[in-house]
């Protein structure tokens, strides 16, 4: 196991401050988690960072495609039939091709949730055939969603190159 060294260590950063309104604060804590996946998984090696560490499968690359793609089926309507699927990024991205993509859809997300000021009102999106969910159901599941992988993100990097922290 790669012994952690001070060069790949990352300032860890708090939680955020936000504002006191329950939009405020469940935005605030997204974009939180957000930016710490996306950092994460920022400049990390190949091919390690599409190299599985788990007998799952799983890996550094293919958790932030997936996020990508939730966000992109969350908040702009796109259709996803295999999510298992999502977890793998294409062998021709690059990292900083995942990272632009999933920095690209958080922006539009954001877009859409910038125009929402009733969480309780669905999400507006561009799939008629399918109910939205409330804006708080999306942001809370977001969280979690966010929250998980980049809990798994922290340790798919630190395996790879010893990097921890934010």
């Amino acid at each position: 196991m790669p012994s952690t060294t001070r060069r790949n260590r990352r300032r860890d950063t708090p939680p955020p401050r936000t504002g006191s309104t329950a939009s405020e604060v469940l935005r605030g804590f997204l974009d939180y988690l957000r930016s710490s996946i996306a950092a994460k998984v920022d400049g990390a090696p190949e091919p390690q960072a599409r190299t599985a560490a788990v007998p799952s499968g799983t890996n550094l690359l293919g958790l932030l495609h997936h996020l990508t793609l939730v966000e992109r089926s969350m908040f702009l309507g796109d259709d996803v039939t295999d999510w298992q699927a999502t977890f793998r990024a294409a062998p021709t991205d690059s990292v900083a091709d995942v990272v632009a993509r999933y920095r690209d859809a958080v922006e539009r997300a954001n877009d859409v949730l910038d125009g929402c000021t009733d969480l309780g009102a669905p999400v507006p999106r561009p799939r008629p055939d399918r109910p939205a969910p409330s804006i708080r159901w999306a942001l809370t599941h977001m969280i979690e969603e966010t929250g998980r992988h980049a809990g798994h993100a922290d340790i798919l990097r630190e395996l790879i190159d010893s990097t921890t922290g934010r």
